[in-house]
């Protein structure tokens, strides 16, 4: 209400120094121009980041006012009065016409933003969505520290990759807010730790995985046991060797021993007449077929596979079946 009445006073004043009277006065009068007032529509506001708003001024003289902010940085203000906030801060917003001023003190309030989590732990693989309000509605940028770790959509969905943390950062008019992200290391059990086999045989590894991420499988010896894609495991050869599972660097182990077959014959001696023929059996515990062979050709010869004798000669020599480094012997008498 006094506002009202002295901007009254101020325009009574203004309009007895401009009556026809003194037109006869030079263009500049310096009574007039000390009289001159400036009433704005605001002497204070309260914006955010990115807001506008207009300046009214009203000048006793009806001309029009220059403004000026004391910093541009935080808030500007155009020849129309028209006031844009750039950044947290306060600032002071001058209207002047001739001698006369009007102050607008401006607030530009920091841009605050909430998550909804401020933290998530997943398992590789997992996806999980994070939301952000903001003060001023304005919508948020999304990055993730450690994209290989976990990465996030331009709409804050993140997908965990690879075991680790990183944090998740949402940004908006300078202003940031932040979930910490943990990607756990998988839990993974095998359903043996030790394993014997023989040549020839197979089992087949099965893996546990928290996580449910596919299992990679890896023999140290493929010489000894091989393992395929799907855990299944082959003895080669008598040794040892070491199978891992590796999920997302999480590794586990199964120690595999393959042991020499046991041979037994169905003789271990055996009298025969030159020109003879007969056939020694041999049990093998592995299953696999021997190979034979004869200390003596020239008494006793043998084939290899079907462990066939023909005695050739008069005299004396062994047979041999052979099977993974394991052996055992016939003694053959040619009369």
């Amino acid at each position: 209400m006094k506002r009202k009445i002295i901007i009254l006073i101020l325009l009574s004043v203004c309009l007895c120094l401009t009556a026809p009277a003194n037109f006869a006065l030079a263009k500049s009068d310096p009574l007039k121009d000390l009289l001159c007032a400036v009433v704005l529509s605001n002497s204070d506001l309260i914006l955010d980041i990115g807001d506008s708003h207009t300046l009214f001024a009203l000048t006793t003289d009806g001309g029009k006012p220059t403004y000026k902010s004391s910093d541009s940085k935080i808030a500007s203000v155009s020849a129309y009065g028209v006031i844009t906030a750039k950044k947290k801060g306060s600032v002071t917003i001058t209207a002047t016409r001739k001698k006369a001023k009007a102050v607008c003190h401006v607030t530009v309030r920091e841009t605050t933003i909430k998550l909804s989590k401020k933290g998530v732990t997943l398992d590789c693989g997992e996806m999980t969505g994070i939301t952000a309000s903001v003060s001023n509605g304005k919508a948020v940028k999304w990055k993730s520290s450690h994209p290989t770790i976990a990465r996030v959509s331009e709409k804050g969905l993140i997908t965990a990759l690879k075991p680790g943390t990183c944090t998740v950062t949402a940004s908006v008019d300078g202003s940031k807010a932040v979930c910490n992200v943990t990607v756990a290391a998988p839990r993974v059990t095998l359903s043996c730790e030790e394993l014997t086999m023989l040549r020839g045989q197979t089992y087949r590894l099965t893996a546990s995985v928290s996580s449910k991420r596919p299992v990679t499988f890896k023999s140290g010896k493929k010489s000894v046991a091989t393992v395929s894609s799907d855990g299944t495991v082959t003895a080669v050869k008598n040794g040892s060797t070491v199978i891992t599972a590796t999920v997302d660097g999480t590794s586990v182990t199964c120690s595999v021993t393959v042991e020499p077959p046991v041979i037994t014959l169905d003789t271990d001696e055996l009298t025969l007449k030159k020109g003879d023929k007969a056939t020694v059996v041999a049990y093998v515990s592995s299953g696999q077929s021997p190979v034979w062979s004869s200390s003596n050709t020239s008494v006793v010869r043998i084939d290899k596979k079907s462990g066939r004798i023909t005695a050739v000669s008069k005299g004396k020599a062994y047979i041999y079946a052979s099977e993974d480094g394991a052996k055992a012997r016939c003694r053959i008498t040619v009369k």
